[in-house]
C-alpha cells in the first residue's frame, strides 16, 4: 500500500502518465483511498487543464514549466 508522501512525490509523473504501469495502479488505488491526496490530485489536473487552455496558442515556455511543476510539487 502506498502512503500520501510516497503518492504525492510521483503525482505529478501519475498526470502524466510517465511512470510504469505497478506504480500508476498504486496511485490511482491510493487517490480513491485517500480524500485528501484526491482532492491535491483534482486541483492539479485542473490547474493544468487551465494552464493548457491559455497557452493554447502558444506553448508555455519550458522556465515556467518547470517552475510551475516545482510549485505544485511543494503542496
Amino acid at each position: 500500500m502506498m502512503d500520501c508522501e510516497q503518492a504525492l512525490q510521483r503525482l505529478s509523473r501519475y498526470l502524466d502518465i510517465e511512470i510504469d504501469v505497478l506504480s500508476y495502479g498504486a496511485i490511482a488505488q491510493h487517490l480513491a483511498e485517500c480524500r485528501e491526496c484526491f482532492s491535491l490530485a483534482e486541483f492539479e489536473r485542473r490547474l493544468r487543464d487551465i494552464v493548457r487552455r491559455a497557452c493554447a496558442s502558444e506553448p508555455i515556455p519550458p522556465a515556467l514549466h518547470r517552475r510551475l511543476n516545482r510549485l505544485l510539487e511543494s503542496f
